[in-house]
């Protein structure tokens, strides 16, 4: 009687606990996190976050979804489907300048990964050569620093809006193409065209070396939300650095969330896209300095859009940028 009494009451604590287990995540406030794009190691750090439980002992619960091809993660932040999203900052700028009320509360990329291929029998050796060429160019928050480039060249180029794969490059149909360091350089490179067969036009090295990925919120979201804000991009970071000292922990993790979303794979193109992303990090520092968008970077951005849309700035550095984890000197 007394061994099947301790046995009930052993049963009974672990339902209670449980319960309350249970019941503490029910009282977590949630936020929801929209990813620029479909899952791949340029978001590991949000998956590691989440898979470790990062989120969670900062005391929030987190749930991370992905645009589709017809809804992008703008969209999700703009409707309330999401409450941070990852964007381009010349996207997130554009996004200001149409009255949109986005605020950067942490830029992750702190260097442009955007450049040009074309394949060397193309005959383009310079940015002088692209003049009359066919030029594949992604959008939504890719064409618009290459627009810019182009305008500031006068050249004349033919634009081909590309959606989702580098096939027409590789079949001959552009004569270039825009693509990221870290993503589409590897695929054509995967896909059989050596490096050595391959010229290469960094806009960073143009004077367009304007960062991409940042998290941004609405106003009213940091207004409600800033102490879950800051907690997440607290443990977004821990879910970075866990990465970059777990590298085949955080592939292998990539990997299987593409494999579930039946998104075809390669652990080499993921472990090239992981290694990339963190350069573009600046993985040193204290989190306020990785998560800090630079004046410069702003202003550079800000140009880019006046010139391309004759539109004056209607908002300023402080209005977009807000810092929540402060420097600690």
């Amino acid at each position: 009687m007394g061994i099947r009494f301790s046995i009930i009451s052993r049963l009974l604590a672990i339902i209670c606990l449980t319960n309350m287990g249970l019941i503490a995540s029910a009282e977590m406030p949630k936020l929801v996190f929209c990813a620029q794009w479909l899952p791949q190691a340029q978001f590991a750090g949000y998956y590691v976050a989440l898979n470790k439980g990062f989120y969670e002992e900062a005391g929030i619960q987190v749930e991370i979804i992905h645009p589709t091809v017809t809804v992008n993660p703008l969209e999700h932040l703009l409707s309330g489907r999401a409450d941070v999203a990852s964007l381009f900052l010349i996207t997130a700028i554009n996004s200001r300048f149409e009255g949109k009320e986005l605020i950067n509360i942490g830029q992750l990329s702190h260097q442009s990964a955007i450049m040009f291929v074309s394949k060397k029998e193309s005959g383009i050796e310079s940015i002088e050569d692209f003049d009359g060429k066919r030029v594949g160019v992604w959008m939504s928050g890719f064409q618009e620093i290459p627009y810019s480039l182009m305008a500031d060249n006068k050249l004349s180029v033919e634009w081909v809006p590309i959606l989702s794969t580098v096939n027409l490059f590789l079949m001959g149909g552009l004569d270039a193409m825009t693509v990221m360091w870290y993503n589409e350089y590897k695929q054509i490179y995967l896909a059989g065209i050596d490096h050595e067969e391959l010229n290469t036009f960094f806009m960073a090295d143009y004077d367009y070396n304007i960062p991409e990925d940042g998290l941004y919120v609405l106003e009213h979201t940091l207004e409600n939300k800033s102490e879950e804000l800051k907690a997440f991009l607290e443990a977004t970071l821990r879910g970075w650095d866990y990465a970059a000292e777990n590298k085949e922990y955080a592939i292998e993790l990539v990997v299987q969330l593409m494999r579930d979303a039946y998104i075809p794979s390669s652990y080499a193109h993921q472990r090239w896209m992981l290694d990339k992303v963190l350069e573009q990090q600046f993985n040193q520092g204290s989190a306020a300095d990785r998560l800090y968008l630079s004046k410069n970077d702003f202003d550079k951005a800000v140009q880019v859009i006046e010139r391309i849309s004759n539109k004056t700035r209607p908002f300023t550095y402080n209005d977009f940028f807000r810092r929540l984890i402060e420097r600690k000197d």
